[in-house]
Protein backbone atom coordinates (compact mmCIF):
# COMPACT_ATOMS: atom_id res chain seq x y z
CA UNK A 1 0.00 0.00 0.00
CA UNK A 2 1.07 3.60 -0.51
CA UNK A 3 2.60 5.02 2.63
CA UNK A 4 1.36 8.50 3.54
CA UNK A 5 3.73 11.32 4.23
CA UNK A 6 6.34 10.08 1.76
CA UNK A 7 7.69 13.54 1.17
CA UNK A 8 11.46 13.89 1.39
CA UNK A 9 11.45 15.26 4.96
CA UNK A 10 9.37 12.42 6.35
CA UNK A 11 11.48 9.83 4.58
CA UNK A 12 14.67 11.34 5.98
CA UNK A 13 13.24 11.17 9.50
CA UNK A 14 12.20 7.53 9.12
CA UNK A 15 15.39 6.45 7.37
CA UNK A 16 17.56 7.67 10.25
CA UNK A 17 16.08 4.85 12.33
CA UNK A 18 16.16 2.26 9.56
CA UNK A 19 19.75 2.98 8.48
CA UNK A 20 20.84 2.79 12.12
CA UNK A 21 19.58 -0.79 12.28
CA UNK A 22 16.28 -0.03 14.07
CA UNK A 23 12.72 -0.90 13.21
CA UNK A 24 10.34 1.86 12.23
CA UNK A 25 6.58 1.44 11.86
CA UNK A 26 3.98 4.02 10.97
CA UNK A 27 1.16 3.51 13.48
CA UNK A 28 -2.11 4.95 14.72
CA UNK A 29 -4.20 7.64 13.08
CA UNK A 30 -2.02 8.07 10.00
CA UNK A 31 -2.60 4.44 9.01
CA UNK A 32 -6.31 4.61 9.82
CA UNK A 33 -6.84 7.84 7.89
CA UNK A 34 -4.91 6.54 4.89
CA UNK A 35 -7.42 3.71 4.49
CA UNK A 36 -10.29 6.18 4.97
CA UNK A 37 -8.75 8.59 2.43
CA UNK A 38 -8.77 11.33 5.04
CA UNK A 39 -6.03 13.97 5.18
CA UNK A 40 -3.05 12.99 7.36
CA UNK A 41 -1.43 15.87 9.25
CA UNK A 42 0.53 14.21 12.06
CA UNK A 43 2.53 11.00 12.06
CA UNK A 44 3.41 8.48 14.75
CA UNK A 45 6.39 6.15 14.35
CA UNK A 46 6.88 3.18 16.67
CA UNK A 47 10.43 1.84 17.00
CA UNK A 48 12.58 -0.57 18.95
CA UNK A 49 15.14 2.22 19.54
CA UNK A 50 15.27 3.36 23.16
CA UNK A 51 14.31 6.95 24.01
CA UNK A 52 17.96 7.77 24.67
CA UNK A 53 18.97 6.33 21.29
CA UNK A 54 16.20 8.35 19.60
CA UNK A 55 17.54 11.55 21.16
CA UNK A 56 21.03 10.68 19.86
CA UNK A 57 19.63 10.21 16.34
CA UNK A 58 17.48 13.35 16.54
CA UNK A 59 19.41 15.80 18.75
CA UNK A 60 16.97 18.64 18.00
CA UNK A 61 13.89 16.61 18.92
CA UNK A 62 11.55 17.72 21.70
CA UNK A 63 11.44 15.21 24.61
CA UNK A 64 7.66 15.61 24.90
CA UNK A 65 7.09 12.40 26.85
CA UNK A 66 10.49 10.82 27.07
CA UNK A 67 9.71 9.12 30.39
CA UNK A 68 7.09 7.15 28.46
CA UNK A 69 9.33 6.73 25.43
CA UNK A 70 8.08 9.56 23.19
CA UNK A 71 9.95 12.33 21.42
CA UNK A 72 8.63 14.81 18.83
CA UNK A 73 10.50 15.67 15.65
CA UNK A 74 9.53 18.74 13.62
CA UNK A 75 10.53 18.77 9.95
CA UNK A 76 12.04 21.97 8.60
CA UNK A 77 8.78 22.89 6.90
CA UNK A 78 6.90 22.51 10.21
CA UNK A 79 3.94 21.40 8.08
CA UNK A 80 3.37 18.46 10.43
CA UNK A 81 4.95 16.77 13.42
CA UNK A 82 6.35 13.28 13.85
CA UNK A 83 6.10 11.55 17.22
CA UNK A 84 8.55 8.68 17.69
CA UNK A 85 7.77 6.25 20.50
CA UNK A 86 9.68 3.21 21.67
CA UNK A 87 7.74 -0.07 21.55
CA UNK A 88 6.27 -0.45 25.01
CA UNK A 89 3.80 -2.19 27.24
CA UNK A 90 2.15 -0.53 30.21
CA UNK A 91 1.49 -1.50 33.79
CA UNK A 92 -1.67 -0.88 35.81
CA UNK A 93 -3.48 2.48 35.83
CA UNK A 94 -4.42 3.01 39.49
CA UNK A 95 -5.58 6.58 38.79
CA UNK A 96 -7.48 5.70 35.55
CA UNK A 97 -5.22 8.21 33.79
CA UNK A 98 -1.52 7.28 33.74
CA UNK A 99 0.27 3.93 33.65
CA UNK A 100 2.06 3.21 36.93
CA UNK A 101 4.96 1.85 34.89
CA UNK A 102 6.13 1.54 31.30
CA UNK A 103 8.22 -1.36 30.02
CA UNK A 104 10.01 -1.04 26.68
CA UNK A 105 9.65 -4.12 24.47
CA UNK A 106 11.17 -5.29 21.19
CA UNK A 107 8.21 -6.19 18.96
CA UNK A 108 5.41 -4.24 17.28
CA UNK A 109 2.62 -6.72 18.12
CA UNK A 110 3.06 -6.24 21.88
CA UNK A 111 3.11 -2.48 21.33
CA UNK A 112 -0.11 -2.52 19.28
CA UNK A 113 -1.86 -4.64 21.92
CA UNK A 114 -1.80 -1.72 24.40
CA UNK A 115 -3.68 0.64 22.05
CA UNK A 116 -7.29 1.69 22.51
CA UNK A 117 -9.24 0.62 19.40
CA UNK A 118 -8.59 -1.86 16.61
CA UNK A 119 -8.73 0.87 13.95
CA UNK A 120 -5.83 2.57 15.76
CA UNK A 121 -3.84 -0.65 16.21
CA UNK A 122 -2.57 -1.11 12.67
CA UNK A 123 0.97 -0.47 11.45
CA UNK A 124 3.06 -0.19 8.29
CA UNK A 125 6.70 -1.26 8.27
CA UNK A 126 8.48 1.79 6.85
CA UNK A 127 11.39 -0.36 5.65
CA UNK A 128 9.39 -3.02 3.76
CA UNK A 129 5.90 -1.46 3.51
CA UNK A 130 4.47 -4.63 5.08
CA UNK A 131 1.05 -4.11 6.67
CA UNK A 132 0.60 -5.32 10.28
CA UNK A 133 -2.97 -5.79 11.55
CA UNK A 134 -3.11 -8.26 14.47
CA UNK A 135 -6.56 -7.12 15.72
CA UNK A 136 -8.38 -6.86 12.36
CA UNK A 137 -8.62 -3.09 12.39
CA UNK A 138 -8.99 -2.94 8.61
CA UNK A 139 -12.04 -5.21 8.85
CA UNK A 140 -13.58 -2.91 11.48
CA UNK A 141 -12.87 0.09 9.27
CA UNK A 142 -14.82 -1.60 6.48
CA UNK A 143 -17.64 -2.37 8.93
CA UNK A 144 -17.54 1.21 10.28
CA UNK A 145 -17.08 -0.07 13.81
CA UNK A 146 -15.32 1.30 16.89
CA UNK A 147 -14.07 -1.75 18.80
CA UNK A 148 -11.69 -1.92 21.74
CA UNK A 149 -8.47 -3.89 21.46
CA UNK A 150 -8.89 -7.02 23.58
CA UNK A 151 -11.09 -6.68 26.69
CA UNK A 152 -12.91 -3.29 26.50
CA UNK A 153 -13.34 -3.11 30.28
CA UNK A 154 -9.59 -3.54 30.72
CA UNK A 155 -8.91 -0.80 28.14
CA UNK A 156 -11.27 1.67 29.87
CA UNK A 157 -10.06 0.68 33.33
CA UNK A 158 -6.56 1.64 32.17
CA UNK A 159 -7.68 5.05 30.95
CA UNK A 160 -11.28 6.20 31.33
CA UNK A 161 -10.75 8.89 28.69
CA UNK A 162 -10.81 6.10 26.11
CA UNK A 163 -14.58 5.89 26.60
CA UNK A 164 -14.86 9.53 25.56
CA UNK A 165 -12.46 8.90 22.66
CA UNK A 166 -14.79 6.14 21.44
CA UNK A 167 -17.60 8.70 21.28
CA UNK A 168 -15.31 11.18 19.54
CA UNK A 169 -14.32 8.70 16.83
CA UNK A 170 -17.97 7.73 16.40
CA UNK A 171 -18.85 11.40 15.78
CA UNK A 172 -15.87 12.13 13.53
CA UNK A 173 -16.11 8.99 11.40
CA UNK A 174 -19.86 8.31 11.73
CA UNK A 175 -19.01 4.78 12.95
CA UNK A 176 -21.02 2.69 15.40
CA UNK A 177 -19.51 1.61 18.70
CA UNK A 178 -19.37 -2.18 19.00
CA UNK A 179 -21.83 -3.49 21.62
CA UNK A 180 -19.33 -4.78 24.20
CA UNK A 181 -17.23 -1.64 23.81
CA UNK A 182 -20.29 0.58 24.32
CA UNK A 183 -21.36 -1.44 27.36
CA UNK A 184 -17.91 -0.98 28.89
CA UNK A 185 -17.98 2.74 28.08
CA UNK A 186 -21.26 3.07 29.99
CA UNK A 187 -19.83 1.11 32.92
CA UNK A 188 -16.80 3.38 33.18
CA UNK A 189 -18.53 6.69 32.38
CA UNK A 190 -18.35 7.78 36.02
CA UNK A 191 -14.58 7.36 36.01
CA UNK A 192 -14.31 10.44 33.77
CA UNK A 193 -14.56 12.48 36.96
CA UNK A 194 -10.98 11.34 37.70
CA UNK A 195 -9.69 12.63 34.36
CA UNK A 196 -8.02 16.03 34.02
CA UNK A 197 -10.43 18.68 32.77
CA UNK A 198 -8.09 19.65 29.94
CA UNK A 199 -8.15 16.12 28.49
CA UNK A 200 -11.96 16.02 28.59
CA UNK A 201 -12.12 19.51 27.06
CA UNK A 202 -9.94 18.48 24.14
CA UNK A 203 -11.99 15.37 23.30
CA UNK A 204 -15.27 17.27 23.80
CA UNK A 205 -14.04 20.03 21.45
CA UNK A 206 -13.21 17.46 18.77
CA UNK A 207 -16.74 16.07 19.04
CA UNK A 208 -18.19 19.56 18.55
CA UNK A 209 -15.90 20.17 15.56
CA UNK A 210 -16.94 16.95 13.80
CA UNK A 211 -19.22 17.02 10.77
CA UNK A 212 -22.27 15.77 12.69
CA UNK A 213 -21.71 16.56 16.39
CA UNK A 214 -25.17 15.37 17.44
CA UNK A 215 -24.01 11.76 16.98
CA UNK A 216 -21.42 12.20 19.70
CA UNK A 217 -23.55 14.48 21.88
CA UNK A 218 -26.41 11.98 21.97
CA UNK A 219 -23.94 9.26 22.98
CA UNK A 220 -22.52 11.47 25.73
CA UNK A 221 -25.97 11.80 27.27
CA UNK A 222 -27.16 8.21 26.72
CA UNK A 223 -23.95 6.78 28.23
CA UNK A 224 -24.07 9.28 31.15
CA UNK A 225 -20.62 10.60 30.23
CA UNK A 226 -22.03 14.12 29.91
CA UNK A 227 -23.23 13.91 33.53
CA UNK A 228 -19.63 14.25 34.69
CA UNK A 229 -18.98 17.59 32.98
CA UNK A 230 -22.30 19.07 31.70
CA UNK A 231 -25.02 17.47 33.85
CA UNK A 232 -27.51 20.19 32.83
CA UNK A 233 -27.89 18.51 29.43
CA UNK A 234 -29.80 15.58 30.92
CA UNK A 235 -32.22 18.01 32.58
CA UNK A 236 -33.16 19.25 29.09
CA UNK A 237 -34.41 15.81 28.10
CA UNK A 238 -38.22 15.63 27.99
CA UNK A 239 -38.73 19.39 28.49
CA UNK A 240 -41.28 20.29 25.82
CA UNK A 241 -41.36 23.57 23.91
CA UNK A 242 -44.62 24.70 22.25
CA UNK A 243 -42.94 26.38 19.26
CA UNK A 244 -40.68 23.42 18.54
CA UNK A 245 -43.36 20.83 17.84
CA UNK A 246 -42.48 17.45 19.32
CA UNK A 247 -38.83 18.31 20.02
CA UNK A 248 -37.70 18.64 23.60
CA UNK A 249 -35.01 21.14 24.61
CA UNK A 250 -32.23 18.55 24.34
CA UNK A 251 -33.11 17.58 20.78
CA UNK A 252 -33.33 21.24 19.81
CA UNK A 253 -29.87 21.92 21.25
CA UNK A 254 -28.38 19.01 19.31
CA UNK A 255 -30.12 20.09 16.08
CA UNK A 256 -28.86 23.65 16.52
CA UNK A 257 -25.27 22.45 16.92
CA UNK A 258 -25.59 20.37 13.73
CA UNK A 259 -27.07 23.37 11.88
CA UNK A 260 -23.92 25.46 12.38
CA UNK A 261 -22.34 24.92 8.98
CA UNK A 262 -18.54 24.54 9.22
CA UNK A 263 -17.76 25.68 5.66
CA UNK A 264 -15.36 28.64 5.56
CA UNK A 265 -15.40 29.07 9.35
CA UNK A 266 -11.98 29.01 11.05
CA UNK A 267 -11.78 26.24 13.66
CA UNK A 268 -11.90 28.52 16.72
CA UNK A 269 -14.92 30.45 15.42
CA UNK A 270 -16.70 27.18 14.63
CA UNK A 271 -15.99 25.92 18.14
CA UNK A 272 -17.30 29.14 19.72
CA UNK A 273 -20.53 29.11 17.70
CA UNK A 274 -21.18 25.41 18.28
CA UNK A 275 -20.54 25.78 22.01
CA UNK A 276 -23.01 28.69 22.01
CA UNK A 277 -25.49 26.53 20.08
CA UNK A 278 -25.17 23.75 22.66
CA UNK A 279 -25.66 26.10 25.61
CA UNK A 280 -28.08 28.69 24.18
CA UNK A 281 -31.22 27.12 25.69
CA UNK A 282 -29.67 24.94 28.40
CA UNK A 283 -31.17 27.18 31.10
CA UNK A 284 -34.75 26.56 29.93
CA UNK A 285 -35.56 23.74 32.39
CA UNK A 286 -34.70 26.03 35.33
CA UNK A 287 -36.74 28.90 33.85
CA UNK A 288 -39.79 26.93 32.69
CA UNK A 289 -43.10 28.38 33.89
CA UNK A 290 -46.64 27.29 33.06
CA UNK A 291 -49.54 29.67 33.71
CA UNK A 292 -53.06 29.22 32.40
CA UNK A 293 -51.90 26.50 30.04
CA UNK A 294 -49.13 28.65 28.53
CA UNK A 295 -45.47 27.66 28.84
CA UNK A 296 -42.75 30.30 29.04
CA UNK A 297 -38.99 30.36 29.62
CA UNK A 298 -38.54 33.96 30.75
CA UNK A 299 -34.90 35.12 31.04
CA UNK A 300 -33.59 31.68 30.03
CA UNK A 301 -30.79 33.35 28.03
CA UNK A 302 -29.29 34.78 31.23
CA UNK A 303 -29.50 31.44 33.03
CA UNK A 304 -28.07 29.67 29.98
CA UNK A 305 -25.12 32.10 29.89
CA UNK A 306 -24.52 31.50 33.60
CA UNK A 307 -24.46 27.71 33.13
CA UNK A 308 -22.20 28.04 30.09
CA UNK A 309 -19.67 30.15 31.97
CA UNK A 310 -19.59 27.78 34.95
CA UNK A 311 -19.20 24.62 32.86
CA UNK A 312 -16.68 26.04 30.40
CA UNK A 313 -14.57 27.38 33.27
CA UNK A 314 -14.61 23.93 34.89
CA UNK A 315 -13.43 22.47 31.58
CA UNK A 316 -10.67 25.11 31.53
CA UNK A 317 -11.49 26.61 28.15
CA UNK A 318 -9.51 29.80 27.40
CA UNK A 319 -11.13 32.95 28.81
CA UNK A 320 -11.52 34.45 25.33
CA UNK A 321 -13.61 31.45 24.20
CA UNK A 322 -15.70 31.47 27.39
CA UNK A 323 -16.45 35.20 27.06
CA UNK A 324 -17.35 34.89 23.37
CA UNK A 325 -19.67 31.90 23.96
CA UNK A 326 -21.45 33.49 26.92
CA UNK A 327 -21.90 36.75 25.02
CA UNK A 328 -23.59 34.95 22.12
CA UNK A 329 -25.82 32.96 24.47
CA UNK A 330 -26.79 36.12 26.39
CA UNK A 331 -27.88 37.99 23.24
CA UNK A 332 -29.31 35.24 21.04
CA UNK A 333 -32.93 36.20 21.78
CA UNK A 334 -33.14 39.43 19.74
CA UNK A 335 -36.33 39.85 17.69
CA UNK A 336 -35.73 42.13 14.73
CA UNK A 337 -38.40 43.33 12.34
CA UNK A 338 -38.57 46.07 9.73
CA UNK A 339 -40.25 48.47 12.15
CA UNK A 340 -36.99 48.99 14.04
CA UNK A 341 -35.85 52.59 13.83
CA UNK A 342 -32.31 53.50 12.85
CA UNK A 343 -31.75 54.38 16.49
CA UNK A 344 -32.89 50.88 17.51
CA UNK A 345 -30.41 49.34 15.07
CA UNK A 346 -27.58 51.47 16.47
CA UNK A 347 -28.51 50.52 20.03
CA UNK A 348 -28.55 46.83 19.08
CA UNK A 349 -25.05 47.07 17.60
CA UNK A 350 -23.83 49.07 20.60
CA UNK A 351 -25.20 46.45 22.97
CA UNK A 352 -23.94 43.37 21.10
CA UNK A 353 -20.71 44.79 19.67
CA UNK A 354 -19.69 44.97 16.02
CA UNK A 355 -17.24 42.08 16.37
CA UNK A 356 -19.89 39.66 17.68
CA UNK A 357 -22.50 40.35 14.98
CA UNK A 358 -21.34 37.74 12.39
CA UNK A 359 -21.19 34.92 14.97
CA UNK A 360 -24.51 35.97 16.50
CA UNK A 361 -26.13 35.79 13.08
CA UNK A 362 -24.63 32.32 12.48
CA UNK A 363 -26.08 31.18 15.81
CA UNK A 364 -29.47 32.71 15.09
CA UNK A 365 -29.62 31.09 11.66
CA UNK A 366 -28.75 27.67 13.13
CA UNK A 367 -31.40 28.20 15.82
CA UNK A 368 -34.14 28.87 13.26
CA UNK A 369 -33.06 25.96 11.04
CA UNK A 370 -33.23 23.66 14.08
CA UNK A 371 -36.68 25.05 14.93
CA UNK A 372 -38.33 25.03 11.50
CA UNK A 373 -36.09 22.92 9.29
CA UNK A 374 -35.47 25.86 6.94
CA UNK A 375 -33.58 29.15 7.33
CA UNK A 376 -36.79 31.17 7.09
CA UNK A 377 -35.33 34.10 9.04
CA UNK A 378 -32.42 34.61 6.63
CA UNK A 379 -34.20 37.41 4.69
CA UNK A 380 -34.92 39.22 7.94
CA UNK A 381 -31.35 38.75 9.17
CA UNK A 382 -30.01 39.91 5.82
CA UNK A 383 -32.07 43.08 6.06
CA UNK A 384 -30.71 43.76 9.56
CA UNK A 385 -27.18 42.99 8.34
CA UNK A 386 -27.60 45.55 5.53
CA UNK A 387 -28.76 48.20 7.98
CA UNK A 388 -25.89 47.42 10.35
CA UNK A 389 -23.39 47.69 7.48
CA UNK A 390 -24.81 51.12 6.65
CA UNK A 391 -24.30 52.24 10.27
CA UNK A 392 -20.71 50.97 10.26
CA UNK A 393 -19.95 52.51 6.87
CA UNK A 394 -21.27 55.88 8.09
CA UNK A 395 -18.81 55.62 11.01
CA UNK A 396 -21.56 56.42 13.49
CA UNK A 397 -20.67 56.24 17.18
CA UNK A 398 -21.46 52.86 18.69
CA UNK A 399 -19.27 52.85 21.81
CA UNK A 400 -17.64 55.27 24.25
CA UNK A 401 -14.40 55.20 22.27
CA UNK A 402 -16.32 56.52 19.23
CA UNK A 403 -17.46 59.68 21.01
CA UNK A 404 -15.96 63.00 19.96
CA UNK A 405 -15.12 63.70 23.62
CA UNK A 406 -13.35 61.74 26.38
CA UNK A 407 -12.66 62.02 30.07
CA UNK A 408 -10.03 64.72 29.58
CA UNK A 409 -12.54 66.87 27.71
CA UNK A 410 -15.10 66.52 30.50
CA UNK A 411 -12.48 67.30 33.13
CA UNK A 412 -11.65 70.50 31.27
CA UNK A 413 -15.16 71.82 31.94
CA UNK A 414 -15.06 70.87 35.62
CA UNK A 415 -16.47 67.36 35.73
CA UNK A 416 -14.55 65.41 38.41
CA UNK A 417 -12.92 62.07 37.50
CA UNK A 418 -15.36 59.82 39.31
CA UNK A 419 -18.28 57.47 38.73
CA UNK A 420 -20.26 60.55 37.74
CA UNK A 421 -17.93 61.10 34.79
CA UNK A 422 -18.48 57.53 33.62
CA UNK A 423 -22.23 57.90 33.96
CA UNK A 424 -22.14 61.18 32.04
CA UNK A 425 -20.16 59.63 29.18
CA UNK A 426 -22.76 56.86 28.99
CA UNK A 427 -25.53 59.47 28.80
CA UNK A 428 -23.69 61.23 25.97
CA UNK A 429 -23.38 57.95 24.06
CA UNK A 430 -27.09 57.37 24.62
CA UNK A 431 -27.86 60.76 23.11
CA UNK A 432 -25.59 60.11 20.12
CA UNK A 433 -27.21 56.72 19.48
CA UNK A 434 -30.49 58.60 19.19
CA UNK A 435 -29.05 61.37 17.01
CA UNK A 436 -25.59 60.80 15.44
CA UNK A 437 -25.40 64.49 14.47
CA UNK A 438 -24.67 65.30 18.12
CA UNK A 439 -21.29 63.57 17.95
CA UNK A 440 -19.13 66.68 17.72
CA UNK A 441 -16.88 68.01 20.46
CA UNK A 442 -18.76 71.28 20.67
CA UNK A 443 -22.24 69.69 20.85
CA UNK A 444 -21.23 67.05 23.39
CA UNK A 445 -19.45 69.48 25.71
CA UNK A 446 -22.46 71.77 25.62
CA UNK A 447 -24.75 68.83 26.37
CA UNK A 448 -22.42 67.54 29.11
CA UNK A 449 -22.24 70.95 30.74
CA UNK A 450 -26.01 71.27 30.73
CA UNK A 451 -26.54 67.76 32.13
CA UNK A 452 -23.82 67.80 34.78
CA UNK A 453 -24.22 71.29 36.19
CA UNK A 454 -28.01 71.07 36.08
CA UNK A 455 -27.75 67.88 38.15
CA UNK A 456 -25.24 69.51 40.51
CA UNK A 457 -27.59 72.44 41.19
CA UNK A 458 -30.44 69.99 41.82
CA UNK A 459 -28.35 68.05 44.37
CA UNK A 460 -27.28 71.25 46.20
Amino acid sequence: MKIPGTDAEFRRIAEKLIKSGHKAYLVGGAVRDTFLKRPVTDFDIATDATPQRCMELYPYAIPTGIQHGTITVLPRSKAYKVEITTFRTEGTYTDNRHPDSVEFVSDIITDLSRRDFTINAMAIDLATEAFVDPFEGKKDLASKLIKAVGDPEERFREDALRALRAVRFSAQLQFKIEAATLEAAIKFSGSLSKIASERIRDEFSKILLSRHPSTGLALLVSTAMADTFIPELRACQGVSQPIHGNKDVLSHLFDTVDAVIPDELPEERLLVIRLAALFHDIGKPACRREEQGKISFYAHESESARIARFRLMRLKFPNAIIDAVCHLVRYHMFNYDSSWTDSAVRRFVARVGVEAIPDLFELRLADTIATTGVPHSWAVLQELRTRIDAVIEAKQALSLRDLAVNGDDLASIGVPRSKEMGALLSELLDAVLDDPRLNTRESLLRLAEAKYFSLSRTKS
